[in-house]
């Protein structure tokens, strides 16, 4: 089953770039995602750039209408994601717990829909 493991933390709760608590929580993403190739269940992720860079999009009326930044109101931010594919929830939130934001934010853990299976 695949599951995408999102990634969001307040950007003040992070640590600091250019120091040595951001290069050792970089390192630690670095030996997880390894880990995860390793054991044969990385798909894909990667990080995002920050809530400034983003656009939301909608519908209205049948007219598109954009606007800078996220849509959703919350102090954490979406960060990054990991994409992979394991048996069952419990092993995809054994990785989740291995991932260095989960000591300051939160990964949510939720399963992609398979729309290639019947039922």
């Amino acid at each position: 089953m695949k599951y995408m493991l999102l990634l969001y933390a307040a950007p003040d709760k992070e640590p600091a770039y250019g120091t040595p608590e951001f290069d050792e929580m970089m390192a630690s993403f670095a030996a997880v995602s390894e880990t995860m190739v390793n054991d044969g269940v990385f798909i894909g992720g990667e990080g995002l750039q920050g809530n400034e860079t983003a656009t939301s999009l909608r519908i209205k009326s049948g007219k598109v209408e954009t606007m800078d930044g996220p849509f959703a109101e919350t102090r954490e931010h979406l960060g990054g994601y990991y994409v992979l594919d394991v048996p069952d929830l419990d092993t995809a939130l054994k990785y989740a717990a291995s991932i260095p934001i989960a000591h300051f934010g939160t990964v949510e853990v939720r399963p992609l829909l398979d729309f290639n299976q019947a039922g």
